[in-house]
């Protein structure tokens, strides 16, 4: 049987993404902005993760609550759409190690885009935003970016 209800479509797919943990952080967190890009993307695009990123969205919302950055409240909410994204997003096995970023802990997600043909980067990261020039295909946006450029 089919998941969508009786006279309902399924949401067209418009490209593939890459969510930063940074943009989910505050998404799940905190919401306003980000939260409405991890929504429109979670809805219309596929998302991609690689174990490396996987690692990250696991380590950081700990890390934020030991620090006392995040509530308990916020660590649950947190986890939880951490979980949604990971269950719903496909992953890549980046094969190239790519040295492009001037934050090199940023390559990583550099790398995820790649592995994954992405479309899309979301990201709050200006070492990223700052990025111009790739030697591959990738827009890297804001959430509000994102949001504007996907509008209908």
């Amino acid at each position: 049987m089919p998941s969508e209800r009786y006279g309902e479509r399924p949401t067209e797919k418009k490209g593939r993404a890459v969510i930063d943990t940074g943009v989910l952080i505050s998404a799940f967190a905190f919401g306003g902005m980000p939260e409405k890009a991890v929504k429109k993307a979670f809805a219309e695009t596929e998302l991609y993760i690689s174990l490396a990123l996987l690692k990250e969205y696991r380590e950081v919302p700990l890390a934020l609550e030991r620090a006392k950055k995040i509530t308990p409240h916020q660590l649950k909410a947190l986890i939880s759409g951490l979980a949604s994204i990971a269950a719903k997003a496909i992953v890549v096995y980046p094969r190239k190690k790519l040295s492009l970023c001037r934050d090199p802990q940023d390559n990583m997600l550099l790398e995820c885009c790649l592995a994954a043909k992405a479309d899309f980067l979301i990201s709050g990261d200006k070492d990223l935003l700052d990025m111009h020039s790739l030697p591959f295909q990738l827009r890297i946006l804001s959430p509000r970016k994102f949001i504007e450029l996907t509008r209908r």
